[in-house]
């Protein structure tokens, strides 16, 4: 904020002769000086005034929430529960798109579409959880305000799955989303088949891949081959890989890690839907990256005074520019850009919650 220059009124001197005696002289001086004194007063009384106001803002828009909601694994939830979610997921894919007017385009195809139209600049960059946080956040709050949802958004902890992810309780028919593809139909997208099984059995999507392509929600497992590096994709979530990322000192390492790994290794083994950036066409996608989160938000609590304020790397998947606190996440016109600094603690008034 530019300070209010002060410039002294050189009519005034213009106007002293060389007839004035020296008192006369004196006065105006003196008259000089306490214009200058009141001018810098007041000049930094207003500064002071606009920082307590910026200050205050600041502070309200960060400041930490009273009654954060409990993010809790999928395992852990009842029955009902689990039924609850289901149902509201079930809900946005009926609802009317907030980005479409044509007939038929839904709620819940607006997030592919966010992810592949706007979200990609935050893969390989510093936005990647920060971006993905506030894309979480808004898939929340519509299963709330638009659907009726009265809990919190959940996560899968794939590293209790490791040694058999395809069996994993979020894949269960009864109390999850469906299982693996039919290997029996015909292959659909990425290698994979239409789910057949479970809540979203022959769901319809839109588009694949930045593509229109009608076609069925699609898995095709592959848990069990060694495709990463000559591994499975499960050795790359189990604990100890886990923790060794968790260890890493500094955000870019540890991000870069995260994404690289496990972010990568469960589409990998999932395929179909899962394997494009049209993700989101799966719902376990919002599972899943809520445990990307979760370990953010775990990784940040290990050291938080310093943590939630540490962002560095590049600004954009293109771009050799700095990251910055400062730096916009933009939602393309479904919900409000939001800057990295409003996401980086999930218990301000913005996000509001912790995890299990």
């Amino acid at each position: 904020m530019a300070m209010w220059p002060f410039k002294p009124n050189e009519t005034a001197y213009l106007a002293v002769e060389s007839s004035e005696t020296g008192s006369e002289l004196f006065t105006l001086c003196v008259v000089g000086a306490l214009c200058l004194f009141i001018g810098f007063a007041f000049s930094e009384l207003i500064q002071s005034n606009v920082f307590l106001a910026r200050f205050r803002a600041t502070s309200t828009k960060s400041a930490k929430c009273s009654n954060p909601t409990i993010r809790k694994e999928w395992r852990s939830l009842s029955e009902l529960e689990k039924g609850d979610y289901i149902n509201a997921v079930k809900c946005m894919t009926v609802t009317q798109s907030k980005l479409s007017k044509v007939k038929g385009d839904t709620l819940y195809n607006d997030f592919p579409y966010l992810h592949t139209t706007v979200g990609g600049y935050a893969h390989l960059s510093a936005a990647f959880l920060a971006w993905h946080r506030l894309l979480l956040h808004n898939y929340e709050a519509e299963l709330k305000t638009t659907c009726g949802y009265s809990g919190s958004l959940t996560y899968w902890d794939w590293s209790l799955d490791w040694e058999s992810l395809g069996n994993a309780p979020v894949f269960s028919n009864t109390t999850g989303f469906g299982g693996n593809g039919d290997p029996n139909g015909l292959e659909s997208v990425s290698n994979g088949h239409c789910v057949t099984d479970g809540p979203f059995a022959d769901l319809q999507l839109p588009f694949y891949d930045g593509d229109d392509h009608v076609h069925c929600l699609s898995r095709g497992f592959v848990f069990n081959e060694k495709i990463l590096h000559g591994r499975t994709p499960g050795e790359g979530v189990r604990p100890s890989a886990i923790e060794k990322i968790l260890s890493l000192p500094d955000f870019e390492s540890f991000f870069l890690a995260l994404e690289n790994g496990p972010h990568n290794d469960i589409p990998t083994g999932i395929q179909g839907d899962f394997s494009s950036f049209t993700a989101p066409n799966d719902p376990i996608f919002f599972l899943h990256h809520s445990q990307l989160d979760r370990l953010w938000w775990k990784w940040q609590n290990r050291k938080s005074l310093e943590r939630l304020s540490e962002y560095k790397g590049k600004a954009k998947s293109d771009s050799e520019d700095a990251a910055s606190l400062s730096d916009v996440l933009p939602m393309g016109g479904f919900a409000h850009d939001m800057r990295v600094l409003d996401v980086m603690n999930t218990e301000s008034d913005l996000l509001c919650y912790r995890y299990a």
